[in-house]
């Protein structure tokens, strides 16, 4: 069963019906394949590593967004999660 490899792409009835194949080029060819519904792009079956990164990446902005936040902090202050809740009356 052929998969759709033009766009490194297949249907969403391609990938239920050559499953193991297409879990076999992300895991061993390295391929990013987008999976279609309608034409439109729903999901992808990705290598380990892709996902590996992105976590790192996220966890890298989310260090970054911390750091600055720490400084505003400590810069303009802060308020207690309780005073927060009496002023938004929660």
């Amino acid at each position: 069963m052929p998969l759709a490899t033009a766009l490194n792409a297949a249907t969403t009835v391609e990938a239920r019906s050559g499953f193991a194949e297409l879990v076999n080029r992300a895991a061993y060819g390295k391929e990013r394949v987008v999976l279609k519904r309608r034409g439109k792009a729903v999901a992808a079956v990705v290598p380990i590593d892709d996902v590996d990164l992105l976590r790192f990446i996220e966890d890298e902005a989310d260090i970054r967004d911390a750091i600055i936040a720490r400084r505003e902090a400590k810069e303009k202050g802060s308020v207690s999660l309780e005073d927060l809740r009496r002023r938004l009356g929660v």
